[in-house]
């Protein structure tokens, strides 16, 4: 598991916890909360009644005064009350009067008329001054359904002569509480999701300087052109810049190794020729022989000296990470330009150009290295082509401007296909010529990673090569 995931993850689970807990907390509180509200309403309800009644207590005239009957008709009233999103439509309130030993002297209900509740809470906490209430299952069968009762007690005179209790059914408040429970739920849930896309966006924010540094590590790794990524955090800045320190000394090493044991390998024949020439080369020597080993001499010495000119332009390539400057050029002008210093070896050769680009391709180059690189396949196309052939060039725009160089010559073999842009490495020319440096692809392939192209060699099946050269649009 990557680290962008391990840190989602941990930050999701922390938040996932948080929410649970606070919901958590939340949805056992609407329900005792619900009914604390519920509670202090009839306790203010009982106290009015316990007033209102009072006088029908002592002259026990309970069952004969107006309040009977309005009680029933306050029992059988249909309202027309919609409390946020729940309708409201009777009462479900219950409402009996015990005298000074608890006896029932008026139910709402009428099924405890005369009987006694001096034992029940509220009654017996009510008569002893103290306050009364209860919350009792409607049957044994629906123990999750109860009824809440609170009493006042009835006083006349300083003494307690009675008490009204009011009760009402909680089942009747569940749909408030099952409301407010759905809507907490539906808020937790969006509350989820905005926690997971905090969550992702908070760990791809964490992770970015690291992908930036591991991306710069790949493309060190990859031997590309890099420059140290801009990181915020100090800590992956100072590793950064370590990683560059090193990359830098290593590669020094490396390429100082590399280019000596190179350059010692390919010196070696010419510095062998030159050496034989001077061996045989004598004062009595016949003034023709004399001058074809001089000859052969200032060749060796021409071939070392061309060598030694495209390893510094080629080393001083590949030290450079990124082009210092890029202009636009008119790509046409370019290619006209490499045809025309070509001019005198195509036609001592008898080699027809025909090439197809539109007017005004503009690019984004070093017109000078571009010009060099395109010189090189050119030179290229042309020593390996066949007398009185032909070299097609095209430039096609795509989603990249592509430069084709197209010949007729010999092709190349398929044991070199993968060795065509190692330093040194060169094949015999059709025209017996001798070999190049083998330093003019490496150095193409330089000029295209600098541009952020690319460059790829391929036999076609007309026999000879393609060398297909890519740059960004």
């Amino acid at each position: 598991m990557n680290l962008t995931s391990r840190i989602f993850l941990a930050y999701f689970a922390i938040l996932a916890v948080a929410i649970y807990l606070i919901l958590s907390v939340f949805m056992s509180e609407i329900k005792p909360g619900v009914r604390q509200s519920t509670e202090d309403t009839l306790v203010d309800m009982s106290n009015l009644l316990a007033e209102v009644l009072k006088d029908d207590l002592v002259e026990q005239r309970l069952q004969t005064s107006e309040f009977k009957n309005q009680v029933a008709l306050f029992l059988q009233r249909s309202y027309r009350a919609k409390i946020f999103q729940v309708d409201k439509v009777s009462s479900a309130m219950r409402i009996y009067i015990t005298d000074a030993q608890g006896i029932v002297q008026f139910d709402s209900a009428d099924y405890g008329l005369g009987k006694d509740y001096s034992q029940w809470n509220d009654v017996y906490l009510t008569l002893r001054g103290k306050y009364g209430a209860r919350s009792s299952p409607t049957s044994k069968s629906e123990s999750d359904t109860s009824v809440m009762h609170v009493a006042a007690a009835i006083v006349d005179q300083g003494e307690i002569i009675g008490s009204i209790t009011v009760a009402k059914a909680n089942l009747s408040l569940q749909p408030f509480i099952d409301m407010a429970q759905q809507k907490i739920e539906q808020r937790g849930i969006l509350l989820i999701l905005f926690s997971l896309l905090t969550a992702l966006i908070f760990a791809y924010w964490l992770t970015a300087s690291i992908r930036k540094l591991a991306k710069y590590a790949d493309n060190v790794a990859a031997a590309k052109p890099v420059v140290v990524p801009h990181l915020g955090e100090p800590e992956l800045r100072k590793l950064a810049n370590s990683i560059e320190n090193m990359r830098h000394k290593l590669a020094g090493k490396e390429y100082v190794e590399k280019y000596i044991h190179a350059l010692t390998h390919e010196l070696k024949s010419p510095v062998s020729a030159i050496k034989g020439a001077a061996e045989i080369i004598s004062d009595d020597m016949p003034v023709a022989d004399r001058a074809r080993f001089v000859a052969n001499i200032r060749r060796e010495v021409e071939r070392i000296n061309v060598m030694i000119n495209k390893m510094l332009a080629l080393a001083k390539l590949e030290k450079c990470e990124m082009l210092s400057q890029r202009e636009e050029a008119d790509l046409a002008q370019i290619i006209a330009q490499v045809l025309a210093s070509k001019a005198l070896q195509l036609d001592k050769k008898s080699i027809a150009v025909k090439w197809d680009i539109k007017e005004n391709v503009m690019v984004l180059v070093d017109p000078f290295l571009l010009t060099q690189a395109l010189d090189n396949l050119l030179q290229n196309a042309l020593d390996f082509s066949a007398f009185s052939s032909e070299i097609h060039i095209q430039v096609t725009i795509k989603s990249a401007i592509e430069i084709e160089i197209k010949d007729w010559g010999q092709g190349i073999p398929a044991y070199a296909l993968n060795k065509i842009f190692e330093r040194f490495y060169s094949l015999p020319r059709s025209d017996g010529a001798a070999k190049s440096s083998g330093l003019g692809l490496c150095f193409v392939q330089q000029i295209c990673l600098l541009h952020q192209g690319s460059i790829k060699l391929e036999n076609h099946s007309e026999g000879g090569v393609t060398a297909l050269l890519t740059l960004p649009h």
